[in-house]
């Protein structure tokens, strides 16, 4: 890690809250205890004239606030960053790690400052805003956010958490109309996320880049002793953490594939060590199906592909464990004979999990998708040909991915008519046809109950899902200072299982326009 920079140094001194914001909860050091190899101490950079965009109310109780704190004094200035309250104790964090495959060195923290850890009914909370202004590890980025990517970063926090989906969360966005450049000139943001922990596989990746055996075993107890404690209890308790970040991060990615999320950008500084979607940039849900979508129009080679993301979680893994390493091969035995080949095939075996937990997780969601019972003796390999016969079809017909599997939910296993509306999704309606002939054969042969079933489908395929043209609408309306929509697109999203008739075209097609859309890493 590179000395601090004087100008950062110079601004580490506690700015006095001129309006104190009151807290429902206590604090505790966290993460900010491990010592200051791992972080700088600085305060965020402060903004001109901000204004409140929104507060998401799941968020805000998770911190024993209402909905109405975004009203109470202190807490725009609070969380724009123009002043640091006594709870606060704010920091930057260093990490590393691989962009697009290949070895970025040094990244960290380049315009996030966690302010402090909450301690809750909930669990402790990491507050950290984002788009806070410049850190050491800035590079030369200017250590803003925009308003548009903390608008589809705070919606979709909050969307994935209602679908089940582990994540990170968002509290609010504050606004101001100080300029920054991307493609153009926009508006600043500032976002405030919740996070159990935002450390990272490139956490671990730093020290194990600079040899740094003791700072990374203390990363690594940290966790364990916080999140993980199971862990302490194996004769191995690194090569467990390994094992459970793998099964975790198994079951996180199999629901981003059953939800059909894309999240764009999957570098290992952007994999959470808790298994949680983090750093919502440039994702996109799936509109029509295409197993091979990509998302960031910066990944000119689809490495972050749909149908990649399992296997790039799988290789970033691997990195984590190469990381790893040291803390079950002391230097002093690296070059003992055997010594090196030991500690890689333990390695391997804290690895080995995640196929078969990939595996049975992607079952159990598709299966509870279609309605369908476990096959008689547990084998997932049964439905296989079902599901694949499926997502052929999907890939094929371009099928609109949500609006299929919420159609499908009012299918019925002896009455073909009740079909069309799932049907006439489909331009080959005839290939449609001979798949749900399969699918009902599969209902009949498990005496498969309609009526019960269609309930328990419904509870699993969501009706509302972030669509990229829903949020750029949103964003559109607030560039022009009516955030209006921000907030009934949040509440839409909260109950992305529910009906909702009043909000029936939030569920409908994308219009025309939307085709025209792209994300890239700006976002």
């Amino acid at each position: 890690m590179p000395d601090t920079p004087q100008s950062f140094a110079s601004q580490s001194s506690r700015a006095t809250a001129s309006v104190p914001l009151s807290i429902p909860f206590s604090t505790s050091p966290g993460f900010a205890a491990i010592g200051e190899k791992f972080f700088t101490r600085l305060p965020p950079t402060p903004l001109p004239a901000p204004y409140l965009v929104s507060v998401a109310p799941a968020a805000a109780a998770l911190l024993g606030w209402d909905a109405g704190i975004g009203n109470e004094q202190g807490f725009v200035e609070t969380f724009v960053g123009n002043q640091v309250p006594e709870w606060a104790d704010p920091i930057a964090t260093v990490y590393s790690g691989h962009q697009f495959g290949v070895w970025a060195g040094q990244l960290g923290d380049g315009r996030a400052i966690r302010l402090a850890q909450a301690e809750t009914g909930t669990g402790p909370w990491e507050i950290q805003v984002k788009g806070a202004g410049l850190t050491p590890y800035s590079r030369m980025a200017d250590g803003r956010a925009v308003l548009r990517s903390s608008i589809r970063e705070y919606l979709c926090s909050e969307a994935m958490a209602a679908l089940g989906v582990p994540t990170t969360r968002a509290l609010s966005i504050v606004g101001s109309d100080a300029p920054v450049r991307r493609e153009t000139i926009e508006t600043s943001a500032v976002v405030t996320r919740l996070s159990p922990t935002f450390i990272r596989f490139g956490h671990f990746e730093h020290f194990a880049a600079h040899d740094d055996v003791a700072a990374l075993r203390q990363l690594a107890d940290f966790v364990i002793d916080n999140f993980m404690p199971a862990c302490r209890e194996d004769a191995q308790p690194y090569q467990a953490l390994l094992r459970e970040v793998s099964l975790r991060t198994a079951d996180l990615i199999a629901h981003w594939q059953a939800v059909g999320f894309c999240h764009g950008v999957m570098n290992t500084d952007n994999m959470s060590i808790l298994g949680l979607t983090i750093d919502y940039g440039p994702f996109g849900f799936l509109d029509a199906f295409d197993a091979n979508h990509i998302c960031n129009h910066s990944d000119t080679q689809g490495r972050y592909a749909y149908s990649q993301q399992p296997q790039v979680a799988f290789w970033n893994l691997h990195c984590l464990a190469q990381a790893l390493l040291p803390l079950w091969l002391p230097p002093e035995e690296s070059d003992k004979e055997g010594a090196r080949e030991a500690a890689v095939e333990a390695a391997r075996a804290a690895l080995d999990p995640f196929r078969d937990r990939y595996a049975a997780a992607f079952f159990r969601h598709y299966r509870a998708k279609l309605g369908l019972r476990p096959p008689a003796g547990g084998d997932d390999k049964a439905d296989e040909p079902l599901l694949t016969a499926l997502f052929q079809l999907l890939h094929a017909q371009r099928v609109d991915y949500t609006l299929f599997w919420r159609k499908l939910c009012g299918i019925s296993s002896t009455d073909a008519s009740r079909d069309a509306p799932v049907r006439d999704l489909f331009l080959d309606r005839a290939a449609f046809d001979t798949w749900v002939a399969d699918y009902r054969a599969r209902l009949r042969a498990e005496q498969s109950h309609d009526a019960a079933r269609e309930l328990e489908m419904l509870a699993v395929n969501p009706k509302y899902v972030l669509r990229n043209h829903l949020a750029e609408t949103a964003i559109r309306r607030a560039r022009e200072k009516d955030f209006s929509e921000v907030d009934r697109l949040l509440a839409v999203l909260s109950r992305p299982f529910d009906e909702q008739p009043e909000a029936e075209h939030y569920a409908a097609l994308p219009p025309d326009w939307a085709s025209g859309l792209e994300v890239s890493c700006s976002s």
